[in-house]
């Protein structure tokens, strides 16, 4: 089961799936600063600064853990 992030909260609690284009770009903008800050909080838990630099342990658990598409 994955996670649910705040970002897909905030847009079941606010119906937001079915608005605007520009809400739906806010949304992905949201869901974009979200997993940069999931994959930082990773990279820099694992220590591994010096040993991963295109951060790929960082998004391989982001994506087992929060991905999938709201919108």
């Amino acid at each position: 089961m994955k996670n649910k992030s705040a970002v897909e909260w905030l847009v079941k609690e606010f119906d937001l799936t079915s608005q605007s284009p520009i809400i739906k770009n806010v949304v992905e903008q949201a869901e974009e600063i979200f997993k940069q800050q999931i994959m930082d909080a990773f990279y820099e838990g694992m220590n591994c600064q010096n040993f991963d630099p295109n951060k790929g342990r960082a998004k391989i658990y982001y994506n087992e853990t929060f991905k999938n598409k709201m919108i």
